[in-house]
């Protein structure tokens, strides 16, 4: 069985203000239909609560490191954990919508930074943003991010960026 495992939410508060009793979020993953009472049986063996139909997977996972919830603890999404096959990194894959968000995000810091060179945004993104830029640069966006730092240092070298002017 496929199952993925929270970091522990000790960092959490109820509508009340009081802390939260530490706890886990798990995600059960099944290749075939089950029951309720097929997966009751499975929580209840491990000690956990009642479960709840997960609509969607992605949701859950991002849930556990709450990362569309800026106003709640946030935690680090290297700690969530995936058994059985489950993978996080794919569960956790950005959007199309969020690819081009973090891609307009990497062309704003290029040119604020004036990078020229693709280490150093390679660089920056691994210490910096390791969780979402890293991972584009890494498996998917290296030759669009590259080719526009490579343009821009070659434009450099042809035309002055306040008068257009051409020169050697």
């Amino acid at each position: 069985m496929m199952y993925v495992i929270s970091p522990l939410h000790d960092k959490d508060f109820n509508a009340t203000g009081e802390p939260k009793k530490p706890h886990w979020h798990i995600l059960l993953l099944f290749d075939s239909v089950k029951d309720y009472e097929q997966v009751l049986k499975i929580t209840e063996s491990v000690g956990g609560t009642i479960p709840q139909k997960c609509i969607s997977a992605r949701s859950l996972v991002r849930y556990m490191a709450h990362l569309d919830n800026p106003e709640k603890a946030q935690y680090n999404i290297s700690e969530i954990v995936g058994r059985g096959g489950a993978d996080v990194q794919d569960l956790l894959k950005p959007s199309m919508s969020e690819r081009y968000s973090m891609l307009d995000d990497m062309i704003t810091y290029i040119e604020e930074n004036d990078i020229i060179e693709y280490c150093d945004l390679v660089l920056f993104a691994r210490v910096h943003h390791r969780d979402d830029w890293f991972p584009l640069l890494a498996d998917s966006c290296s030759y669009f991010i590259g080719c526009y730092i490579k343009s821009r240092r070659n434009k450099y070298k042809s035309v002055d960026r306040n008068t257009g002017e051409i020169y050697d």
